[in-house]
């Protein structure tokens, strides 16, 4: 049923020329690379508990979903059924197995979050957010490149991580002095699941001389996802230990979001390649998506509160010449 799900779908692609294949592509890349950005200047701009929440699950996610894809190693749709023939690059960027979707569970904690943290007082921004939800989701049935449970169970996962975080945050907002504990356990769990990952037996499947899925490339998203959950928590640890930022919604501190998002997208778009080409495809994976967390979550905020000027501290001069005004 399912695969007969992609083939029509296949063939409504097909008869209109693949006129959406470009849009849902759009869709399904902006997720999964550059989609961090927006929590990333929430956090340093707008409302740090919000986008500290939204960058929380987003990373308790994507590491979920690397242990659950890499224990079930469900092979792609095309390799189950060769009638199946994904749409536009989708073939080529749809790397690892298949269940569950990690675009899916990608975009839902992130845009589950944000409608979260957004619904009762900018609705139409959390309407807006459950619709990208949708579209991603869809956008991977769409391209042929997972079956509607790959999709649907990322979905429940994602959903299911909002809401266990949420019942998190509430919990240290109650006891903060239990926080390092959970980010320790953070830390635990992504060296466990690295290990596990690294050691565990996967499919050695053949099509001839051939092995129909290398798991050494698979597991390459693993340890990216992983490796970036372990660094949150350590990036959260040292920004609430020594960094305390606290986002000002000013002009100043604004500009210097913009500024970080640039510097973010410029990481994502360049320090991958030459980081696996020095330490190998999966460490310097890790590595590149550890610095990128890093970035966001310490190093960013520690700059910005070094060079941003607070707009509401005027300098003693001018203060006594605006109240004489």
């Amino acid at each position: 049923m399912d695969i007969e799900y992609l083939l029509f779908l296949q063939n409504f692609r097909n008869g209109i020329d693949n006129a959406l294949t470009p849009f849902m592509e759009m869709i399904s890349l902006f997720a999964v690379t550059y989609l961090i950005i927006v929590p990333a200047f929430i956090y340093w701009c707008i409302d740090k508990k919000s986008g500290l929440y939204t960058l929380a699950t987003y990373n308790a996610c994507i590491a979920i979903n690397a242990v659950v894809k890499l224990t079930a190693c469900v092979y792609r749709p095309w390799i189950r059924d060769a009638r199946i023939l994904p749409a536009g690059d989708a073939i080529t960027t749809a790397t690892g197995y298949s269940f569950p979707s990690g675009h899916t569970m990608t975009a839902t904690p992130i845009y589950g979050a944000m409608a979260v943290r957004t619904w009762k007082k900018l609705r139409w921004i959390s309407v807006l957010c459950i619709i990208c939800i949708a579209l991603t989701a869809f956008s991977r049935n769409y391209l042929g490149v997972h079956t509607p449970q790959d999709v649907l169970v990322g979905l429940g996962l994602g959903i299911l991580t909002i809401w266990g975080m949420a019942v998190l945050f509430r919990y240290l907002a109650k006891h903060p002095e239990k926080e390092n504990i959970v980010l320790i356990a953070g830390i635990v769990f992504g060296i466990a699941s690295i290990i596990y990952i690294s050691v565990k037996p996967y499919p050695m499947d053949f099509v001839g001389d051939k092995l129909l899925v290398d798991p050494q490339k698979m597991m390459k998203d693993g340890y990216g996802d992983i490796g970036m959950m372990v660094a949150f928590c350590v990036a959260r640890f040292i920004e609430k230990t020594w960094i305390k930022y606290e986002p000002k919604f000013t002009k100043a501190n604004l500009a210097a979001g913009l500024v970080g998002a640039v510097l973010t997208f410029f990481l994502i778009e360049t320090i991958k390649t030459p980081l696996r080409d020095l330490l190998g495809l999966h460490w310097g994976t890790l590595t590149a998506n550890s610095i990128i967390i890093m970035f966001i979550v310490a190093i960013w905020p520690a700059v910005m509160k070094a060079v941003v000027r607070d707009e509401s501290k005027a300098p003693a001069g001018k203060q006594e010449a605006e109240n004489n005004a």
